[in-house]
């Protein structure tokens, strides 16, 4: 450390630009925050003339490290400042721990970018598809609709889980759907008749065999769908299904007219 210490010190030209960096005005800070050296970078933080601007453009640079970036997390300006504090979220080297105490900040489809962006840590991508879904109940229906159509998978999950048609919809058209998501709706008892009936004439779903079972299997499925199921389901689970205690007598009875047009 010392040898360190001593070579910085008798290096003129980083005591130039550590100077500089501590003294100059704005446009020349501009430069300043261009700069490879650390030193010179912290320098630049305790300029006077920093501002705003010079902090964004800093948020840009993608080799900072995390020690900087903390320090730059802990200024006032960056407190105030909306557009700074998503820029040090979408920073991939800024500490978990100072992207995740940021994340209540952020307006919606900020959190949204942020799960998408290419430079963003699993945990960071985690932690804000949660805070998404954290403020699902208060979020408008035309987000939730716009949401959608771009959210990750664990974000639809959680969009189908509240089985309201508007917002199914979109989210059957998203690529990043899982079957298991819709396997889930389609078999709740508390499903509405016409998200299972979204599914039913969706191009993607219809034709999926877990899922069709799982529609004749609900009691809401609606009947113009569980009579158009009811043809290519196996006999077998036909039969257990005129036992089951679940479904009511007129899907029971069409169950039965089914097996008797089959021969059984």
């Amino acid at each position: 450390m010392e040898r360190s210490a001593k070579s910085t010190h008798l290096d003129p030209e980083l005591s130039r630009r550590l100077h500089r960096a501590l003294t100059c005005g704005k446009e020349e800070l501009f430069e300043a925050i261009l700069d490879s050296s650390p030193e010179v970078l912290r320098a630049a933080l305790r300029n006077p003339a920093l501002d705003g601007n010079h902090l964004l453009a800093l948020l840009g640079r993608r080799d900072l490290t995390e020690d900087l970036l903390r320090t730059v997390a802990g200024l006032d300006t960056v407190a105030g400042n909306h557009n700074l504090t998503v820029a040090l979220v979408q920073n991939p080297a800024t500490p978990a721990g100072v992207a995740l105490s940021l994340l209540p900040r952020l307006y919606l489809f900020e959190l949204v970018t942020l799960s998408e962006l290419p430079g963003t840590t699993p945990d960071q991508r985690l932690a804000a598809e949660r805070a998404i879904v954290q403020r699902l109940p208060t979020t408008p229906l035309g987000n939730r609709i716009t949401l959608a159509r771009r959210a990750s998978a664990s974000v639809l999950d959680a969009l189908m889980k509240e089985g309201d048609v508007r917002v199914v919809e979109p989210c059957l058209a998203n690529p990043r759907l899982k079957e298991a998501s819709v396997f889930q709706l389609v078999s709740s008892a508390r499903s509405s008749t016409e998200a299972i009936a979204a599914v039913a004439r969706h191009q993607r779903w219809a034709s999926r065999p877990n899922l069709k079972i799982a529609m004749i299997k609900n009691p809401r499925t609606p009947s113009t769908v569980f009579v158009s199921l009811l043809a290519g389901a196996p006999a077998m689970e036909l039969r257990n299904l005129a036992v089951s205690g679940r479904l009511g007598q007129e899907q029971k009875r069409l169950i039965g007219e089914e097996l008797r047009r089959r021969g059984f």
